[in-house]
């Protein structure tokens, strides 16, 4: 540990930044980020003696201790209009100065040697076998083209549930604060709901269960196609033999994605063949991306990226093209993207090791690689207006220049990549495609919690509580209301969400009188969820939606995740009474809108903000923090003094639960923490349990607070970390 201070210039100002060398470089940027407002990603840090950037490779033990700091943003903008134009036309992606870390000279240099050294060592290793090079892409051009048939798109729209999609898309922009998004934000993020949903509704086949009695079976070989098999592309049909009543079933690969939509079954190949025509039935410029080690994924132009996009259907992973490499282990050789209007060798977007993917591409050289790609795409463009043609090469030149970049990126540095998935373990194992289980980010983001409506759910319930100790309600009887209010919940979310609308219906025990009398009290929640009442002429009372139904979307499920916990503590309440309104049947003055930062996260369903979203359909995820990791919470507004705060465990494996943590407080963004409460050996003893904890050192207001946790509960057989939620309670005023 060295402890350093560090005085850094910002505009016209001076900061003092005292800083522990062992919390690491993402701190060091949070607590600029915490004085400055300059996010960490838009950050640029240099050396005032040296000009030297400071960054996570640099030794913050040994740099100067005067430091500038400058907003990336702020300084492109002054840039002159000449280098703003040079900039976007050879960007492509977008600011690549801003968002992408390069290597340094010195790797560069030794990279491009051994580039030029595996050129030249290239051409005594290659044969001279372009038509068997040709062979191997050729075929796929008719498969692509099946994409663009209007039947097929059309059999496969079908299938596909669009309002939950759309749902989902426009819940995972609200999430981030974007309820507004651009129809690019919107078809981004409904691409990767189509991933996630393919995932979950197709099927992969090690070995089909017997077609007779669905008993297990084993291979027996291969067998001749039958003419109904050919007519879907079927050419290869395995034989696999039943354990139990040795019956023969038969698994055609068909290569029809028509066929493939109706089974919805197969290996690699059939997934991304079907998934590449579910994209293209959408609109998205796709492609199916042939890698010769024996893979086959997909790839989409993101016009909210400005780039092509990596997916991988069998994983359900995105835009993350060093997955085989660096997670499976491959040792790739040729990486060929297909389409209807070409073909392309996309193999530098998935290494950093070129110079040894260049020593394994020994089929033909390299100058009858690009011969054989750019003849077949001639032929694929042969119809194209010279619009499209125009429009066509100013995207490829712009591609290339992105693979250029992509070999001297280190962006996916932080980045832990998970092994293979897909298929059996045995079968991953053999084929040395076994390694971690996770997608994990050491080095995360600052986040914004949207999580305004998590704090009205909560304290809409005061109202109602209320209102029952009012009118004298015993606790069962409120229970009682509180599950009508649960079932229209339900009933709602089951809806279309563009449409929602259910009745408040009343039970044998809460006649329509009481719904009625109670009405006024739940107004207050009813608004949280972008809601209103409305009665028909018979008197009966519905629930319909008064705003943005997005709100109420991303309102629902903490609704009824908070309504089953109210439930089961106004159950446990023997003498329900004005006294029983206290913290924590009462949730109030919960803190919201914060930013946070984490040691780690799973990726792209464990983040941080996870913690914070007041639902159980998520968690925060550390892969590496059961024997230490930390999350930040910067408040958004004046300080706070927390008196209170509550951890839920999450949905599975106890092992992960959090058992020695503590908490503290800064008053000045992080420079200083003051220990706030302290917990040892803490058991959550079932899943969603929910532990209260009052604040044992009261009276200091803080900016921003830290859970430092120390261990979880089995720190022997996880390395993980996981927490189902965090809310934080301030004094009330």
């Amino acid at each position: 540990m060295v402890a350093r201070t560090f005085l850094v210039r910002h505009d016209d100002s001076t900061f003092t930044v005292d800083y522990d060398t062992d919390d690491g470089f993402e701190v060091f940027q949070f607590q600029l980020f915490s004085l400055t407002s300059i996010p960490p990603d838009e950050q640029k840090i240099v050396g005032e003696d040296n000009d030297r950037i400071v960054s996570d490779d640099s030794d913050l033990a040994a740099v100067s201790e005067k430091l500038q700091l400058v907003s990336i943003t702020s300084e492109e903008a002054r840039k002159p209009e000449k280098q703003e134009e040079t900039t976007s036309s050879t960007t492509g992606a977008g600011n690549f100065d801003a968002g992408t870390s390069v290597m340094s000279d010195e790797e560069l240099a030794r990279m491009l040697q051994a580039e030029e050294e595996a050129l030249l060592l290239q051409q005594y290793v290659a044969g001279d076998n372009r038509a068997h090079f040709e062979e191997k892409v050729r075929p796929h051009i008719s498969k692509v083209l099946l994409y663009e048939d209007p039947v097929r798109q059309e059999a496969a729209r079908k299938t596909v549930p669009l309002d939950n999609l759309e749902e989902k898309a426009l819940v995972s922009l609200a999430k981030e604060g974007n309820f507004k998004p651009s129809k690019v934000e919107e078809d981004h993020a409904f691409l990767l709901q189509l991933l996630f949903w393919f995932k979950r509704s197709f099927s992969w086949v090690n070995a089909p269960p017997c077609d007779g009695c669905g008993n297990e079976t084993t291979a027996q070989g291969r067998g001749d196609a039958l003419p109904s098999e050919i007519q879907y592309g079927a050419t290869i049909v395995e034989l696999y033999r039943c354990n139990s009543c040795s019956r023969v079933t038969r698994f055609p690969r068909y290569n029809d994605p028509l066929k493939l939509v109706e089974t919805r079954t197969g290996r690699c190949g059939e997934w991304a063949n079907c998934f590449t025509l579910y994209c293209r039935a959408f609109g998205y410029e796709s492609r199916l991306v042939l890698d010769f080690t024996d893979h086959v994924w997909t790839e989409c132009y993101s016009e909210a990226l400005g780039r092509w996009m990596h997916l991988d259907p069998g994983e359900a992973i995105y835009d993350r093209p060093l997955l085989y490499e660096k997670g499976w282990g491959k040792k790739l050789n040729y990486v060929i993207a297909i389409a209807k209007d070409g073909v392309y060798d996309v193999t530098k977007r998935y290494t950093r090791k070129w110079n040894e993917v260049l020593s394994r591409r020994a089929i033909t050289t390299e100058s009858s690689v690009v011969s054989v790609l750019t003849s077949i795409t001639k032929e694929c463009r042969r119809n194209c207006t010279s619009q499209v043609l125009s429009i066509l090469e100013e995207r490829d030149n712009i591609e290339r220049e992105a693979l250029e970049r992509d070999l001297r990126s280190t962006d996916d540095a932080p980045i832990s990549l998970p092994g293979r998935q897909s298929g059996d373990k045995q079968w991953r194992i053999a084929r040395s495609e076994f390694g971690t289980d996770s997608l994990s980010s050491s080095s995360c983001t600052v986040r914004i919690c949207s999580d305004e409506h998590v704090t009205k759910i909560y304290n809409a319930f005061s109202s109602i509580l209320h209102k029952f100790v009012e009118d004298s309600l015993t606790a069962s009887k409120g229970v009682e209301v509180l599950k009508i209010l649960r079932a229209t919940v339900v009933d709602l979310k089951k809806l279309p969400y563009k449409k929602r609308r259910a009745s408040l219906k009343p039970n044998s025990v809460v006649g329509t009188s009481l719904v009625h009398q109670l009405l006024p009290s739940f107004k207050e929640l009813l608004n949280a969820l972008s809601l209103k009442s409305e009665r028909d002429s018979n008197g009966i009372l519905s629930v319909c939606l008064a705003g943005d139904p997005v709100q109420t979307a991303l309102a629902l499920p903490v609704a009824l995740h908070a309504l089953d916990e109210l439930i089961s503590d106004l159950s446990k309440c023997d003498n329900f009474s004005k006294g029983s309104l206290s913290f924590p049947l009462l949730r109030l003055n919960r803190i919201c809108s914060g930013a946070v930062l984490a040691s780690g996260e799973e990726l792209p369903f464990g983040i941080a903000t996870a913690a914070f979203d007041g639902t159980r359909m998520s968690k925060w995820e550390e892969p590496n923090g059961a024997k230490g990791c930390w999350i930040m919470y910067k408040l958004s507004a004046n300080m706070q003094e927390l008196v209170a705060y509550e951890l839920m465990s999450a949905n599975d494996a106890p092992e992960r639960d959090p058992m020695d943590w503590v908490v503290e407080g800064s008053n000045d963004g992080g420079l200083r923490w003051h220990v706030l409460d302290e917990r040892r050996s803490e058991m959550f003893d079932k899943r969603f349990r929910r532990k209260t904890y009052n604040v044992k050192s009261t009276g200091f207001l803080s900016n921003m607070f830290r859970f430092r946790f120390l261990a979880v509960r089995d720190v022997k057989s996880t390395s993980r970390l996981q927490v189902g939620s965090i809310d934080l309670y301030a004094k009330q005023n």
